[in-house]
């Protein structure tokens, strides 16, 4: 098992360096840069343009320097190196403050959890909390009441939860309750509310919670026709007692085998949610970076992303071993 884990933390480097080199590459393949502003209203003049690409290394070639200079003096090299030593380096647009301490440092006085990468988590932890409790327990019950008023029911909000994109039923939610029952604010003015959550959490997980509802039903009816249910059946058991000891265990294995997954694509996919709600996350930082072409902010939220989907993947291998003793990690 360790060796296992080392090895898949040590295929991280690739990875990185594959996901610094693309973003790199789509970052100055696209014309204009961090200095551009609209052409009406443009502060900042062509000599300051030049001693701000000089102070932030951006006068260098982006990779490689061929034209006779040193060959390791480069925007990505310079780059790669600062990562080395978890140096994310300096925001372009926000002057005095590095990529790590914009992300990773809560305001004054204020817990880790109040930082925007906390508020991002907090809020991917709450909508894949909803979308379990809610989703097992209906996948679940759909299965055992097959082709039932319940089974049809079940599958009804599962195919509207898959088929309608969040940021549809997140205008329809904002017109209800904000527009029309005034339960909720659009815009929060704070956060700490526990209630201010539920309807961007809500939002954010539904879709998970339908592919949790339909996954789990289908693996649910696959196991109810195995044959040790018929014989631990036969034994009499209980209904309650196979349901929960033989049958969940095994049908939850490809419901954890999405959950990892599932977490690092609600932290990282809510940038229209926290967009949509003005949510102080790094969502919402990560679109106002590409806007304003802060690149460094750019390169080190994507690959915080990178490195949670990958760190995520892991997981799931390793909790495979735990919930099915016949898959052994590693092999």
């Amino acid at each position: 098992m360790t060796t296992y884990i080392v090895r898949r933390l040590l295929w991280l480097i690739p990875v990185i360096f594959f996901v610094s080199l693309i973003t790199f590459t789509l970052m100055h393949a696209t014309p204009g840069g961090p200095w551009d502003r609209d052409p009406s209203a443009r502060q900042v003049d062509a000599r300051t343009q030049e001693l701000l690409n000089s102070r932030f290394g951006l006068d260098k070639p982006w990779f490689i320097n061929i034209s006779g200079g040193n060959p390791l003096d480069s925007q990505f090299l310079n780059y790669l190196w600062g990562l080395v030593h978890l140096d994310l380096g300096p925001s372009y647009r926000q002057r005095g403050l590095d990529v790590q301490d914009i992300l990773f440092q809560p305001s004054e006085g204020k817990p880790f959890f109040d930082s925007k990468f906390g508020y991002s988590a907090r809020l991917g932890l709450l909508a894949l909390g909803l979308a379990v409790v809610f989703g097992i327990p209906f996948g679940i019950i759909a299965a055992l009441n097959r082709n039932t008023i319940i089974d049809y029911i079940t599958l009804f909000l599962s195919t509207i939860g898959i088929s309608v994109p969040n940021f549809v039923l997140g205008i329809l939610l904002i017109i209800v309750f904000a527009g029309q029952l005034k339960i909720i604010k659009i815009v929060q003015a704070n956060w700490s509310a526990p209630g201010a959550w539920f309807i961007p959490a809500i939002i954010l997980g539904f879709n998970t919670f339908a592919y949790i509802t339909r996954l789990t039903r289908s693996t649910m009816l696959e196991v109810m026709q195995q044959d040790y249910i018929r014989t631990a059946r036969a034994k009499g058991l209980a209904n309650r007692v196979v349901v929960i000891r033989h049958m969940l265990r095994n049908a939850l294995i490809p419901v954890v085998t999405i959950m990892g997954p599932a977490l690092a694509g609600l932290v990282t996919g809510s940038f229209i949610i926290e967009s949509m709600f003005a949510f102080p996350g790094m969502g919402r930082q990560y679109v106002m970076s590409i806007q304003n072409r802060d690149y460094s902010m750019i390169m080190g939220t994507t690959l915080i992303f990178a490195l949670l989907i990958a760190v995520a993947n892991l997981t799931v291998d390793v909790i495979y071993g735990f919930l099915d003793p016949r898959i052994k990690v590693g092999d």
